[in-house]
């Protein structure tokens, strides 16, 4: 598994609750992290379809833009705020 993989993945900013409010995720490791760590609810049917396209992306069944779609919409799921990130 590659854990730092950002290629075509456009950064995205989440709006989490709690102490780690602000987190922009780069790469699928960052990505792994947030929604393991960070993720305020993991009961959901988008948040389990994002952690197992987490693990699809990183061992190359999908690609990073897919799971970055999964993980937009477990964060709708969640009521967590989604920005792309714009360099």
């Amino acid at each position: 598994m590659n854990w730092n993989t950002s290629s075509v993945f456009t950064p995205v900013e989440l709006a989490l609750r709690g102490p780690a409010t602000h987190k922009v995720v780069r790469t699928l490791g960052d990505a792994a992290y947030i929604l393991i760590q960070d993720w305020p609810s993991d009961d959901g049917e988008e948040y389990v379809a994002a952690v197992k396209a987490c693990v699809d992306a990183m061992s190359g069944q999908i690609g990073p833009e897919q799971f970055r779609e999964a993980l937009l919409r477990a964060a709708d799921e969640a009521g967590i705020a989604a920005l792309t990130v714009v360099h």
